[in-house]
C-alpha cells in the first residue's frame, strides 16, 4: 500500500493509528558536533523513518528536533504501523554502528504506538500544505514514547488487540500501566532489548 498525500481532503474525523520515533542519544552528542555533521546526520534519520512509513501506507505528520511522528489510517493500520516500526530499529542498526564509528555518536530508536480516533485535515491558510492532526490519540502516542527506552518499542493494548484480531503475531511483554487523572490506565506493551541501553 502506497502513502495518501491527504493535505487538500476534507477534514474528518477518524480511526488511526500513531506512531512516534525519536533518536535517544543523539541530541545531547550533537551539542559538539559540526553544525553540516549534526544536520547530516538527522537527514539520515529523517530519510530512513519516512521511507519506512511510507513503505507501510503511512503519512509521516511531524518532524520535531530528533523525533519524527507518523499516522497510519484504514485497514491493517496497525499492523502495517508496527512493520514500519519494525523496519526503522532494522535499518537503524546500520546507521547506529556508522554513527558510533565515524562520529562517536551512540544513539538507538525509540518508538510509541497507541490506536484511537483523530481529527485529520489541512491548515489552509495558516501552513500551506501542511497536513494537521489532533487528538487525544496523539498526545496518548507521544506519552508512550516517552515510556520506551533507547532501541526500545511500547505499544497501548488498543495496537496489540489489533495486532491479535489480524492475526499479526508479536512478542512483547507486559508493562506497567500508563496512568493518567480523571480516566482508566492504558495498558502497556513493549519489544524490549535483551540488554537495555542508557545514553544519559
Amino acid at each position: 500500500m502506497t502513502s495518501t498525500n491527504d493535505t487538500t481532503a476534507a477534514p474528518e474525523r477518524t480511526p488511526v493509528v500513531i506512531l512516534f520515533a525519536e533518536t535517544s542519544g543523539f541530541t545531547r552528542t550533537s551539542e559538539i558536533l559540526e553544525p553540516s555533521v549534526v544536520l547530516a546526520r538527522a537527514a539520515e534519520f529523517f530519510g530512513l523513518v519516512q521511507a519506512a512509513v511510507e513503505r507501510h501506507g503511512g503519512v509521516v505528520r511531524n518532524v520535531l528536533n530528533d523525533t519524527m511522528m507518523a499516522s497510519f489510517v484504514g485497514a491493517g493500520d496497525a499492523q502495517r504501523a508496527v512493520e514500519a516500526a519494525q523496519d526503522i530499529q532494522r535499518d537503524f542498526t546500520v546507521i547506529e554502528e556508522s554513527w558510533q564509528n565515524d562520529y562517536g555518536i551512540r544513539a538507538a530508536v525509540a518508538i510509541g504506538l497507541h490506536a484511537g480516533d483523530a481529527v485529520i485535515g489541512n491548515a489552509g491558510d495558516l501552513v500551506p500544505g501542511q497536513g494537521l492532526i489532533f487528538g487525544d490519540t496523539v498526545s496518548v502516542a507521544e506519552r508512550l514514547l516517552h515510556r520506551a527506552r533507547a532501541g526500545e518499542m511500547v505499544l497501548s493494548k488498543k495496537v496489540m488487540d489489533a495486532l491479535i484480531l489480524s492475526g499479526f503475531a508479536l512478542e512483547a511483554e507486559a508493562l506497567p500501566p500508563l496512568e493518567m487523572p480523571r480516566r482508566e490506565a492504558i495498558r502497556l506493551f513493549g519489544v524490549l532489548r535483551d540488554t537495555r541501553l542508557d545514553f544519559t
